[in-house]
C-alpha cells in the first residue's frame, strides 16, 4: 500500500503540475484531469510576477534582489492586456484591474490630447507609488522579525520605523522654516551683556576664558555652556519678524502633519482590528485553508509564513480557551472576579500616585540643591543634581512596568487585553511623569501662577531664576532625550548581553532559573511613545531636537534588532497584533495632545523672555501673528479676521454636522447590508450541506438497487 503511493522525483513536470503516479494508467491520467480544474490553475498561476510551482528559485537571504525582480515582473505583467476574469485574483483586485483597463482603452480611443496626458499622468503616479513602496526601508527585516518572533514584535519595529519617518519630516521642516531664515538674514547678534540697562536683568550664557575638557563634557550632557547659545536652543534665534512667523508656524505645521499621518495609520489598522474582533477573518478554517500565500518564493519566505500562521493559531487557541472558561463561571465567581479586579485597579492607582508625588518632590528638591555653594562649585555634582529628575523618572519607568505586568496577569484577561492594560497603565505613568515635570517647571517660571509675586511682577516670569525660561524647558527635554538613550544603551550592554552569556555558559539548573529573555513589546512601545512626546514638547524650545531624535531612533532600531536576534527568544505567549497596532497610534495621539496643550499654554498665556528668542519684544508669543497680519493689505486682513468670526464658524459647524450625520447613516446602511450578506452566506452553507446529504442518500439508494 505504501509503495503504491510513493512518487518519483521525475514525476514533477516542468510547469509545476501535479505529480504522476509511478504506474501510469491508460487514457487520461488523474493529474491531467485535475490540472483542468480552475482551482489548480490558481495554484499554478500564483499572481503577477510569481513563477509557477516547480520553477527553480534562488534562496536569497537578503531578499532585496528577489523582491526587486518580482516587482519588475509584476509591473511588466500588469501592463499586458489580460482579461480580468482570467486572473486568479480577489474580486476587488479584478474589479480595479478591469476599471483601470477600461479607462486606458477609453483614453486611447478618444484621441483627445488632454485624455492622453491624463492617462500618462495616472501611469506616472502609479509608477511613482510603486517606486516609493520599494524605497520603504527595512521591509525584509520586518518580515523576518514577524516570522521568527510573531506579528506583535513586528508591530513594534513597524512603529519605530513610522516614528523615524515622522522625525525626519519634522527635521526637514525645522531646517527649512527656522535654520534657513536665520542663515539667510545674516548672523544673529550676541546675547545682551551686563552693561545693557534692562529691568529684567542681563543674560549671557557663553562661557568666559579657558574651559577645561571635563566642563565641556558636562556642558554637552546638560545643554549648558557653548550649547546654550547655539542653534540647538530657542534663546539663540534673533527677534526678526519673518523668522518669528516661520518659527511659530513650523510648530503648527509639524503638529498638524503628524496628527494626520497618525490618524491615517490608526484608521488603516482599525479596519483590521474590527475584522479580527468580529471573528470573520480569525476562524480556524480561514487559518488552515485560506491563510497561505501562494505567491511566496524561496524556503525562507515559506518558513516565515509558517511561523506567522503558527503564532496566529496560538492566539486563537489561547483566547478561545479563556472565553470558554469565562462562559462557565457562575454569578458568584463573576462577582469575586470583578471584586478582585477592582482591588488590583486600586493598587495600580496607589502606585501611580506615589510615583507622581515622588517626581514632584524630587523636582522641588533639585531646585534647592542647585542653590547650594558646594553643588555650584563642583561640576560633576552639579551635573548629577541637574539630572536628578531625569534619573528618578527613568528609575520609576524601569521599576513599575514589570509590576504592572504582574498585576495584569492576575486579572484573568486574555493576552491581547493584558497588553492593552499594561500599555494604558504604563502610558499613564510615563506621560503623567512628564506632565508633573512640566507643572513643576511652570511653577518655577510663573511663581506658582501668581503674577503679583515680587520675582514675577516686573517681567511676568521669574527673571532672576530663569532669565530665558524657554531655553530652560528645552534643556530639560534635551536631558530627558539624552538620558533615555544612555539608559537604553546601558540596559542592552550591561544587563541583556551578560544575561545571555550567563545562560549560555551555565546550561544547568542555574541557567534555566535565569531563563531566556523575551522581547517586552508593551515596555518598548511605551518607551517610544514617551521619547516622541518629549520631542513634541521640546521641539518648540529646542528646534533641532527632532533631528537628534531621528539619529537616536536610527541607532535604536539597529540596537533593538541586534538585541532581538542575539539575546531574545520567541514569546511563550503571543497576542493579536491587530489590536495593539490600532492601540499604538492612539497612544501616540494622546502624547501629541498632551504636548500640544503644554506648548500652546506657553504660547498663549506665558510672557516670552525679554532677553532671548525671536519673541522677546512681545507680550506673548502668539502676539506675533496679529502683528504680522496688520502689515498685510486690508482685503487680506478682512478675510483672515472673517475666518475667526461667528459668520464663518456657524455655517462650518452646520456643514460638518450634516456631513457627520450622512456618514453615520451611510455606515449604518453598510452595516445592515453586511449583516444581510452574512445571513445569505449562512443560508447558502446550509443549502450546500442539505444538498450533500441528499446526494449521499441518493447514491446509497442507487447502490442498494
Amino acid at each position: 500500500m505504501e509503495g503504491s503511493l510513493m512518487l518519483e522525483p521525475e514525476a514533477w513536470g516542468s510547469s509545476g503540475a501535479w505529480p504522476a503516479p509511478r504506474e501510469a494508467r491508460a487514457g487520461p491520467s488523474l493529474s491531467s484531469v485535475l490540472n483542468e480544474l480552475p482551482s489548480t490553475a490558481t495554484l499554478r498561476y500564483r499572481g503577477p510576477g510569481v513563477p509557477p510551482w516547480g520553477a527553480l528559485e534562488e534562496d536569497d537571504e537578503d531578499g532585496e534582489r528577489s523582491i526587486q525582480a518580482l516587482a519588475e515582473a509584476a509591473q511588466k505583467e500588469l501592463q499586458e492586456p489580460h482579461a480580468s476574469r482570467e486572473l486568479p485574483w480577489p474580486m476587488q483586485a479584478r474589479r480595479a484591474h478591469r476599471q483601470s483597463h477600461d479607462r486606458d482603452q477609453a483614453a486611447l480611443g478618444s484621441g483627445s490630447r488632454v485624455t492622453h496626458w491624463a492617462l500618462r499622468l495616472r501611469r506616472s503616479k502609479e509608477k511613482m507609488r510603486e517606486g516609493l513602496r520599494t524605497l520603504l526601508p527595512w521591509a525584509w527585516t520586518l518580515k523576518r522579525i514577524g516570522g521568527q518572533f510573531g506579528a506583535g514584535t513586528e508591530s513594534y519595529f513597524s512603529l519605530l520605523r513610522f516614528l523615524l519617518l515622522l522625525n525626519l519630516l519634522a527635521s526637514v521642516l525645522k531646517v527649512c522654516m527656522a535654520l534657513l531664515p536665520t542663515w539667510l538674514e545674516g548672523a544673529p547678534p550676541g546675547p545682551t551683556d551686563s552693561g545693557t540697562s534692562s529691568p529684567c536683568g542681563s543674560y549671557d550664557p557663553r562661557p568666559q576664558g579657558l574651559i577645561a575638557f571635563p566642563t565641556q563634557l558636562f556642558n554637552l550632557l546638560s545643554g549648558e555652556g557653548f550649547l546654550e547659545w547655539s542653534y540647538l536652543f530657542y534663546g539663540f534665534y534673533p527677534p526678526r519678524p519673518r523668522l518669528a512667523v516661520s518659527y511659530l508656524c513650523s510648530f503648527f505645521v509639524i503638529g498638524v502633519l503628524h496628527m494626520l499621518l497618525i490618524l491615517r495609520r490608526s484608521v488603516s489598522w482599525l479596519k483590521q482590528m474590527l475584522l479580527a474582533e468580529s471573528g470573520a477573518m480569525t476562524s480556524y478554517s480561514h487559518r488552515v485553508f485560506s491563510a497561505w500565500d501562494f505567491g511566496l518564493c524561496g524556503d525562507v519566505h515559506v518558513r516565515l509564513r509558517q511561523r506567522n500562521i503558527l503564532y496566529e493559531l496560538q492566539v486563537e487557541l489561547e483566547e478561545a480557551a479563556l472565553r470558554r472558561h469565562a462562559a462557565l463561571r457562575t454569578l458568584g465567581q463573576q462577582a469575586r472576579l470583578w471584586s478582585w479586579r477592582m482591588l488590583l485597579h486600586l493598587l495600580v492607582l496607589a502606585l501611580l500616585g506615589a510615583a507622581l508625588y515622588g517626581i514632584y518632590w524630587v523636582t522641588g528638591f533639585t531646585a534647592e540643591l542647585q542653590e547650594r555653594p558646594n553643588v555650584q562649585q563642583t561640576p560633576l555634582l552639579r551635573l548629577v543634581v541637574n539630572y536628578l529628575p531625569s534619573i528618578f523618572i527613568s528609575v520609576v519607568n524601569f521599576v513599575l512596568p514589570p509590576v504592572f505586568k504582574l498585576i495584569a496577569s492576575l486579572g484573568g484577561y486574555t493576552r491581547s487585553h493584558q497588553i492593552v492594560l499594561i500599555l494604558l497603565r504604563t502610558m499613564v505613568l510615563r506621560l503623567a511623569s512628564l506632565l508633573v515635570l512640566l507643572v513643576s517647571l511652570w511653577n518655577k517660571i510663573t511663581c506658582g501662577g501668581n503674577s503679583e509675586a515680587e520675582d514675577c511682577k516686573t517681567c511676568g516670569y521669574d527673571y532672576k531664576e530663569l532669565p530665558c525660561w524657554e531655553t530652560k524647558v528645552g534643556q530639560e527635554m534635551y536631558k530627558l532625550l539624552l538620558f533615555d538613550l544612555l539608559t537604553g544603551l546601558a540596559v542592552a550592554l550591561l544587563l541583556q548581553f551578560p544575561r545571555k552569556l550567563f545562560c549560555g555558559f551555565c546550561p544547568g539548573a542555574l541557567g534555566r532559573m535565569m531563563g531566556t529573555q523575551e522581547f517586552q513589546v508593551p515596555d518598548e512601545v511605551l518607551g517610544l511613545t514617551y521619547a516622541q512626546t518629549v520631542v513634541w514638547v521640546g521641539s518648540f524650545f529646542c528646534p533641532l531636537l527632532p533631528l537628534l531624535n531621528t539619529a537616536k531612533f536610527l541607532l535604536l532600531f539597529y540596537l533593538k534588532k541586534f538585541t532581538l536576534f542575539s539575546t531574545c527568544s520567541p514569546a511563550s505567549r503571543t497576542f493579536r497584533a491587530s489590536t495593539v497596532n490600532f492601540f499604538f497610534p492612539l497612544v501616540l495621539l494622546l502624547g501629541l495632545a498632551i504636548s500640544a496643550a503644554s506648548v500652546l499654554y506657553g504660547i498663549f498665556l506665558i510672557q516670552p523672555s525679554k532677553l532671548c528668542g525671536p519673541f522677546r519684544e512681545l507680550s506673548s508669543i502668539w502676539a506675533q501673528i496679529p502683528k504680522s497680519i496688520s502689515s498685510l493689505p486690508q482685503t487680506t486682513q478682512n478675510f483672515l479676521f472673517f475666518l475667526g468670526t461667528q459668520d464663518f464658524a456657524v455655517p462650518l459647524l452646520v456643514l460638518s454636522s450634516i456631513l457627520m450625520a450622512y456618514t453615520l447613516a451611510l455606515a449604518n446602511s453598510y452595516g445592515r447590508l453586511i449583516s444581510e450578506l452574512k445571513r445569505q452566506i449562512k443560508t447558502e452553507a446550509q443549502n450546500k450541506v442539505f444538498l450533500a446529504q441528499r446526494a449521499v442518500a441518493l447514491s446509497s439508494a442507487n447502490g442498494a438497487l
